[in-house]
């Protein structure tokens, strides 16, 4: 198959980590909702979707806000240094999704620049990480997270800024500052970026590809689309949508095809 002539020729690619090349997902939904029951409450999906792609504490806040009868000791940091210790049990059992070592290996064998642009903590990352050797060694360090200090506080998802710095800083792509339509990004920045195609599974992750003016596929979990969490403002929208990694064809995008 060819390129798809309505597709830009993609040179450089950065995924997004959670519930896309993993299913660590289910582990952030299995333990909060463990840590609600003795209180009767639970994290449904549709309050899960709202948390998805932000930063560590600010989605412990938007989750806690559902359910303002917990008992006074509940507090975000109880709640995120609970979470963390059942977290960091399960960490080292969190699997590849269906076709993300498929795709990041042969991105990597045919030496297309990669990188990884996650919202998780670095400490998060190395145990989520360091047992997926196969997956994760092919991004050869060109990892961002949210605690790395190449981030401002307050800039995470949906801001641009975490896939703008794996682009400039680690792919070496002279990418710039700031969003698209807002700020001052020049002619040939903007030429830089679109040659970017992001993985996301978030909406806010979306989002940030848009405002940065990458191409985006975003691969959604299948509750997240049941529950109506598609709503992104229309200029914001994927350019392709996929319910599994498995589906991506890179040849249309102008990368190189997977061997037969």
């Amino acid at each position: 198959m060819a390129q798809n002539e309505t597709r830009p020729k993609i040179e450089y690619v950065i995924f997004d980590m959670d519930g896309l090349l993993i299913d660590s997902e289910r582990v952030y939904t299995d333990v909060t909702n463990e840590l609600l029951a003795p209180y009767g409450k639970e994290m449904t999906w549709d309050i899960k979707a709202g948390l998805m792609g932000k930063p560590e504490r600010e989605a412990a806040a938007h989750l806690l806000s559902f359910f303002p009868d917990l008992p006074p000791s509940f507090t975000i940091d109880h709640y995120l240094s609970t979470r963390r210790t059942l977290q960091d049990e399960r960490w080292p059992s969190v699997r590849p999704l269906p076709g993300a070592l498929k795709l990041v290996q042969h991105l990597h064998r045919h030496r297309v620049p990669i990188a990884l642009a996650t919202g998780s903590q670095r400490r998060n990352f190395e145990l989520k990480s360091s047992h997926l050797g196969a997956l994760f060694d092919c991004f050869e360090g060109r990892v961002v997270c949210a605690d790395d200090g190449l981030v401002r506080p307050g800039r995470g998802k949906p801001n641009p800024d975490i896939f703008l710095v794996a682009a400039e800083r680690f792919l070496r792509r002279k990418v710039g500052e700031g969003e698209v339509g807002v700020d001052s990004v020049d002619e040939a920045e903007t030429a830089e970026r679109a040659k970017g195609l992001v993985f996301e599974d978030a909406i806010p992750g979306v989002q940030a590809a848009k405002r940065a003016g990458m191409n985006v596929v975003w691969v959604p979990d299948a509750n997240l689309l049941s529950i109506g969490g598609d709503a992104a403002p229309a200029a914001e929208t994927p350019d392709l949508q996929l319910t599994s990694l498995e589906e991506f064809r890179p040849e249309e995008w102008g990368l190189p095809p997977y061997d037969s």
